[in-house]
């Protein structure tokens, strides 16, 4: 499981600092110039790598495996 982490794209690596950084969804889709949408689905396919069901907890993991 732990390796499947490492697999993210480079859309989601930049979502998941964003998230890091306490930004919203629409501050996210901003600033990526994204649909708020899009980026639910990302931070969903996220957390799903991640087996996390809260952001918090994806941060805690993504953290452990050196994402950020």
């Amino acid at each position: 499981m732990m390796d499947q982490t490492l697999q993210l794209t480079g859309r989601e690596r930049q979502i998941v600092r964003f998230i890091a950084q306490g930004m919203t969804t629409p501050q996210i889709a901003e600033a990526l110039s994204l649909s708020p949408e899009t980026v639910k689905w990302h931070r969903k396919k996220i957390l799903a790598k991640f087996s996390a069901s809260t952001s918090a907890e994806m941060v805690r993991k993504s953290i452990e495996q050196g994402i950020l």
